[in-house]
């Protein structure tokens, strides 16, 4: 499905590329989001020239949710990446828009501080992520980076073909 990867991502790369083919598979065509360290070789391959869907860098987390709204209501496939902080940015949107109007999304976040190992700024988001996600009615999936398949396609039946929105949580970087 896609170009041999020119990519230097590490390990991270082949698990990538699973879960990017996995969403390709689906119809999933654009992409949006805000670049997080543990999402760096998601994004290489979204910004490769030879990538089949189209990549929209979002300035803000609820931006990309705007523009990845915009696409759904348009007929797109669309999917939105950002980091666990982004998510506190975006519960406005989710809460004021998507969840209410049925405009639902697949959003992949990364998940810094869930180990109480990194920079502190990610500590609250990082202990407190799948509870918030829960509080919203949001069904989430944490990604299984040795068997990334299995965690793509745990994440779409919850994503449903847009009847749910669904976050797919990335612990490890890919």
């Amino acid at each position: 499905m896609l170009p041999a990867p020119s990519l230097t991502a590490g390990t991270g790369a082949s698990v990538a590329e699973t879960l990017l083919n996995a969403l390709l598979n689906r119809g999933h065509s654009h992409f949006t989001g805000v670049p997080c360290s543990l999402l760096k070789g998601f994004f290489r391959l979204l910004e490769d020239p030879g990538c089949p869907a189209a990549y929209i860098p979002a300035p803000r987390e609820d931006s990309a949710l705007g523009v990845a709204s915009g696409l759904a209501v348009a007929g797109a496939r669309p999917v939105v990446l950002m980091q666990n902080s982004g998510l506190g940015y975006s519960l406005n949107v989710l809460t004021s828009f998507n969840l209410i109007y049925d405009v639902h999304l697949p959003i992949v976040v990364s998940w810094r501080g869930h180990d109480g190992n990194d920079a502190v700024e990610h500590d609250v988001i990082g202990r407190e992520l799948t509870r918030l996600l829960d509080v919203f009615g949001i069904p989430w999936t944490v990604l299984d980076n040795e068997h990334p398949e299995d965690s793509a396609e745990a994440f779409l039946k919850q994503y449903d073909s847009g009847r749910s929105t669904a976050v797919l949580i990335v612990r490890e970087g890919i």
